[in-house]
């Protein structure tokens, strides 16, 4: 299997996580990030990879097998609690999340991810539950709306849905490039010169949903800072505007601390920040790193430090 994937702020991550300890890749995809730290921790160390995609799983066991002190493990990081607890671990160092599509997963035909090539609508991330398939035949006009509007943030999606719907009254739509097409019918050609392909938001939008990946990371999130040792890391690597808004408000909320009305005298509230954010401003990728890979373009990496 070819699960080649190019590492994202992969300089920036090592270098934010102060590798020394125990540590979390709670989306190993191929092993690239997990593969450097195992290779930086000690004897005493300890790696946890997680990763919801199959074939993911069986490339980590592959590349990481000559590392002893590395576990791996089938499960989505909303679980990161259960997955931790259950090999005796109680708190971590260092907790990772490069979110998003893996290069494998866009450039593999059959995964039904990708606009530009002609595949069964799929785009399940685990390979189990509902299909892009089941969303896009079966959910009432309404609710079609709904989620690529607030998961594509597509100013068209009425247009959209509605075609959809059209459609389905003489079949379903089975493919991606069927799906492409109606997306693209949908929007005035004045609006499709720029942006980029015009199903783009569409695809990420019911990606998002069939993978409950904002839902997921709320709870992700929580739950990985919670196992955070008072001084461990955790970095997020963001590639859409949802999940960057989602990640920022967790990482302030927990550093804010008091939160009485600005005109009181005194805290009564006795709230205290849980966390420092690290770095105010999202690191985005070099002008090197974009030169070597294009699709780290959108990428934002975040970073905060548990301090209770």
């Amino acid at each position: 299997m070819d699960f080649n994937h190019k590492t994202v702020l992969l300089d920036e991550t090592l270098e934010f996580l102060n590798i020394d300890g125990v540590y979390v890749d709670g989306t190993a995809g191929g092993a690239g990030l997990s593969s450097r730290i195992a290779s930086l921790i000690s004897e005493k160390g300890r790696l946890v990879c997680i990763d919801q995609d199959p074939d993911a799983i069986m490339v980590c066991q592959d590349r990481l097998k000559e590392f002893s002190n590395v576990n791996i493990v089938h499960n989505n990081f909303s679980n990161i609690d259960d997955v931790v607890h259950n090999l005796g671990i109680n708190k971590v160092d260092g907790i990772v999340l490069d979110l998003g599509v893996s290069s494998y997963q866009l450039d593999a035909t059959e995964r039904g991810f990708s606009y530009n090539k002609d595949a069964y609508l799929d785009m399940r991330m685990s390979k189990s539950g509902m299909s892009a398939f089941d969303v896009v035949n079966f959910l009432d006009v309404s609710e079609l709306k709904n989620i690529i509007f607030r998961y594509g943030e597509e100013r068209f999606a009425t247009r959209i849905a509605q075609k959809i719907a059209d459609k389905r009254l003489h079949g379903t739509i089975n493919t991606t490039t069927e799906l492409a097409e109606i997306v693209k019918s949908a929007i005035p050609c004045s609006a499709r010169r720029s942006g980029g392909h015009p199903a783009k938001r569409t695809f990420q939008a019911i990606r998002i949903y069939v993978n409950r990946e904002l839902e997921n990371l709320e709870v992700g999130l929580d739950k990985s800072f919670e196992l955070l040792k008072s001084g461990g890391r955790l970095v997020v690597i963001t590639f859409h505007s949802l999940e960057d808004r989602i990640v920022k408000e967790r990482m302030m909320n927990w550093s804010r601390g008091c939160t009485c009305p600005s005109d009181f005298p005194v805290c009564v509230c006795g709230n205290k920040p849980k966390a420092k954010v690290i770095h105010k401003k999202a690191i985005m990728p070099s002008k090197e790193e974009l030169e070597r890979n294009n699709r780290s373009r959108s990428a934002k990496l975040r970073v905060c430090e548990k301090i209770i």
